[in-house]
């Protein structure tokens, strides 16, 4: 196991655990990034972050990360494709078990990220990757000259309707609620889009298709009133919950799921700690990510020192 062990590894390749690594690994700690998919986290699906410090005339969020990614190497940070299964506390070490073996840590960074949540409607999952989607940026040239659907009214789900209103001749956004949450800048955005419209205090119940989905069944909560969509897609964009399964019995977690953490970002358990989207109360941004993967790092360094090297 010798070549597995670690003073720090980081679950999740997001801006948090980008961050962190860029600053354990700069502080020569030997350090290690897991990610079981795509280095940069979701925020590579973003076509524009516009309000990154630095980047005036903005940035791809995939251009962003993959400009900490090599930052982050350059210090030294190794990285590994892998999903970790299980966190388990032994003494003085953390063993993180993933699909490829388990790997040994004095400090866990916990920087996992959130997932997309579901309707948990009829044909939901039926039609996954067949008309329902959940990253516009990937997938909204499949829909030109469609009509399509968003449910959600956050600022996710109105950049997921701008990009698909690029495309297709029309864009439904379906909201519960009778306003958005999304800031007022993208709001104006998508209320100046001729092609897009809004299906307010409406829920979706179900999606039917064929091959494809063809037409998703709504239901207004106000009146009751149920009626039939014909679309040729529908993006989910209704929220999302921390990626904290390998957690559970081991870091105390909120009633969501969240990380708890203090402001040094360190968990209920010592050596643990937890940055970005996953913790507690984060405000869901990059700027802020980069910070609590900063700031996470930089107490794991503490924590070894006063803990191994006296």
């Amino acid at each position: 196991m010798a070549d597995r062990e670690y003073d720090v590894i980081i679950v999740g390749g997001g801006p948090a655990g980008l961050s962190a690594g860029i600053y354990a690994a700069r502080a020569r700690l030997k350090s290690l990034l897991i990610e079981k998919a795509v280095v940069g986290g979701a925020i590579i699906n973003t076509g524009t972050v516009e309000n990154y410090p630095g980047f005036p005339l903005g940035v791809t969020g995939l251009e962003l990360t993959e400009l900490m990614n090599e930052q982050a190497k350059k210090f030294g940070l190794e990285m590994a494709t892998a999903e970790v299964t299980a966190l388990e506390l032994r003494d003085d070490r953390k063993v993180l078990k993933t699909s490829e073996g388990d790997f040994l840590a004095k400090a866990v960074i916990v920087a996992s990220g959130t997932e997309r949540a579901k309707l948990g409607v009829p044909g939901e999952e039926q039609f996954i990757g067949r008309g329902v989607g959940f990253c516009a940026v990937c997938d909204a040239c499949f829909y030109r000259d469609k009509v399509v659907a968003v449910v959600g009214g956050g600022n996710a789900a109105i950049n997921e309707a701008l990009e698909l209103a690029k495309f297709a001749t029309r864009v439904i956004v379906i909201h519960r609620r009778n306003e958005l949450r999304a800031t007022k800048i993208i709001q104006e955005r998508a209320f100046a889009m001729p092609n897009m419209e809004f299906m307010w205090n409406t829920v979706v119940e179900a999606i039917e298709g064929d091959q494809m989905v063809n037409k998703i069944q709504v239901r207004n909560v106000v009146t009751g009133e149920k009626s039939v969509l014909v679309v040729s897609g529908i993006f989910v964009a209704t929220g999302s919950k921390p990626n904290t399964e390998f957690l559970k019995g081991q870091v105390p977690l909120n009633e969501a799921g969240a990380v708890i953490v203090n402001e040094r970002m360190e968990t209920g358990v010592a050596g643990v700690l937890a940055a970005g989207d996953v913790r507690v109360n984060s405000i869901r941004q990059v700027i802020s990510a980069a910070g609590d993967g900063a700031t996470a790092a930089i107490f794991a360094e503490k924590y070894i020192v006063d803990k191994f090297k006296h």
